[in-house]
């Protein structure tokens, strides 16, 4: 399922928009200003950010900002700002796409859709990585060892899904931190040795001699098929 995250401070807006897309089989988060945005995109990691730009605590392209230090997914803005140079601004930012009020719900769900499928692997055979051990399916987002599912938890799904999108690269310590938790966490290395460790138990054949979840001690963690 799609998870969307809906930064609106609109509640009529919001709700409408809610019930819309869970109608049509999306998950949906919902924040009512950028903090929060920002804190729920690092805790729940959205597929896609739906974004107005008029928030009560910071300008959405600040939020942009945040969110493409370490997170990359589609952007959808939507805004009541129409002048040429704050489209430009808000896409050089990184936004995919802009989408200006008042707008109909058929539009906004179109371009919704065309930005998750641009946002999808070109080659799904591509994203079934295979090891002695254990396959890993990017895209189905499940791992099988022994011919069975291993249960992740989407922390440890997200740790590995990093560290296999990278593979055979070191991945620091700082970054992985960034990508699965958020840039607020940078420093928090602790979380990445236990969440590691369950890793390894669930999936190297010898947990205490990793073959395929390497540490490189003080710098970061690097993925070995």
């Amino acid at each position: 399922m799609t998870r969307v995250l809906l930064v609106e401070d609109e509640r009529q807006l919001a709700r409408a928009l809610r019930i819309n897309l869970r109608t049509r089989g999306y998950e949906v988060d919902t924040a009512p200003d950028g903090r929060t945005a920002l804190e729920l995109a690092g805790r729940r990691r959205p597929d896609v950010v739906v974004l107005d730009l008029g928030l009560p605590d910071m300008d959405g392209v600040e939020v942009i900002k945040g969110l493409r230090g370490w997170l990359n997914v589609p952007i959808i803005v939507l805004s009541a700002r129409h002048a040429s140079e704050e489209k430009v601004q808000a896409l050089d930012t990184g936004a995919d796409d802009y989408v200006t009020k008042p707008f109909g719900m058929e539009e906004l769900l179109a371009r919704l859709r065309a930005a998750v499928r641009r946002a999808a692997p070109a080659d799904e055979a591509a994203a079934v990585v295979e090891t002695g051990a254990f396959t890993i399916d990017l895209a189905a987002k499940k791992v099988t060892r022994d011919g069975r599912e291993v249960r992740l938890t989407p922390t440890e799904w997200n740790i590995l899904e990093v560290l296999v999108r990278n593979a055979g690269k070191l991945v620091g310590q700082r970054q992985l931190l960034r990508e699965v938790w958020g840039p607020a966490y940078e420093k928090e290395t602790n979380y990445l040795r236990v969440y590691m460790a369950q890793l390894r138990r669930k999936l190297e054949p010898d947990p205490s001699r990793p073959r395929h979840l390497i540490t490189e001690p003080g710098m970061g963690y690097r993925f070995e098929s």
